[in-house]
């Protein structure tokens, strides 16, 4: 099945074509654009939504074109469309989710409306012709979702079946990553520019704070955290570049640890012995690192999408699409009441 995605849940403008295969389950990537915005909201020190919209006007049907031309595909070459409908910015979401359903009424090919959450966990399934074809999770397995608006664990009974476990009381570990890195003048996003920090620090140097310790439940606050980073630079402001990446690798070594800690209990509580990683924070060299330690420790498998496809994308969007699609077909009345939904659940309580 070859599928259209396109996302636009925030700042980036993305379009895909994917062809899955339905008996293992892996998406192979034809083509894969993304009209980036970091350099319009950097001046702001975040996104700003209403700039962001208008930016996702300006560029989704270019961006769409220059998917379909580099997968050398028309539209009556497609078996259907993708798009994200959820979670995220409402004016954003608006852009990506008409702009979708006009494309499908227009070509009478389904349309089928994605999580944005569920497409990140989608990523492990990913290919592309410069790689070797990736290990696909068997169901069940726990989901880790780390990013910078999310940071929760799940679960994952099948597409589109997920229970949830734990999640965030506050900020998200990205939101943690974004706010730090403001604090130190680093700019928006600042997650890679504190990698790299503290690949080149000491992750003893400062005694932050690990949030909800000896708990048995899988709940997770980054808000101390940034609040004790916060204190120490106002109090000690890191005075040359190895003082920085000290501060750095002792932020990050303090949100790894957590997230490391609470994943291993959610898949001892769990029974499970496969996980999957995704999310933009996915991406951080140092959570890799320590989740492949406790992989081995542990006798866990491992499965983290490469590198580029752990930031939003559309190839995520349609390698989703295209798994539920191949479950079942919208109705043409379902595809034209598809809406924005900018607080999407994406998976039922723990009962």
């Amino acid at each position: 099945m070859r599928v259209l995605g396109i996302e636009s849940s925030c700042d980036e403008t993305a379009a895909s074509v994917v062809e899955r295969d339905p008996d293992s389950g892996r998406a192979r990537i034809l083509s894969n654009l993304v009209a980036s915005q970091v350099a319009i909201h950097a001046q702001y020190g975040g996104v700003v939504p209403e700039v962001a919209s208008r930016a996702h006007i300006e560029t989704i049907v270019p961006t769409i074109e220059a998917a379909l031309k580099q997968a050398g595909l028309t539209f009556a070459e497609l078996d259907g469309f993708a798009v994200t409908h959820g979670p995220g910015l409402v004016g954003a979401l608006l852009v990506g989710v008409e702009t979708a359903r006009a494309l499908a009424y227009a070509t009478g090919k389904p349309l089928q409306g994605v999580n944005h959450l569920a497409g990140h966990l989608a990523a492990v399934h990913l290919y592309d012709d410069t790689m070797p074809l990736p290990a696909v999770p068997p169901w069940p397995h726990l989901a880790l979702l780390v990013s910078g608006g999310h940071t929760a664990l799940f679960r994952v009974q099948g597409h589109g079946d997920l229970i949830a476990l734990g999640s965030t009381r506050d900020d998200a570990a990205g939101e943690a990553y974004d706010k730090v890195g403001k604090l130190l003048g680093m700019g928006y996003p600042a997650g890679a520019k504190i990698d790299a920090l503290a690949a080149r620090g000491d992750p003893l140097a400062h005694a932050f704070p690990r949030a909800l310790p000896g708990r048995e439940d899988l709940e997770f606050s980054f808000s101390g955290l940034k609040t004790a980073v916060a204190t120490r630079v106002e109090k000690a402001p890191p005075q040359n570049e190895q003082e920085l990446a000290d501060l750095c690798a002792s932020f990050q070594a303090a949100v790894v640890d957590v997230l490391v800690r609470k994943t291993r209990k959610a898949l001892q509580q769990q029974g499970l012995r496969h996980l999957v990683v995704a999310g933009g924070v996915a991406a951080n060299q140092g959570l890799r690192k320590a989740l492949a330690a406790a992989s081995e420790a542990d006798g866990f498998t491992l499965y983290i999408p490469r590198v580029a496809y752990c930031t939003d994308n559309a190839a995520m969007i349609a390698a989703e699409g295209a798994a539920l699609l191949q479950k079942s077909t919208p109705s043409r009345a379902e595809l034209l009441a598809l809406t924005v939904d900018p607080g999407l659940p994406i998976a039922r309580a723990r009962t």
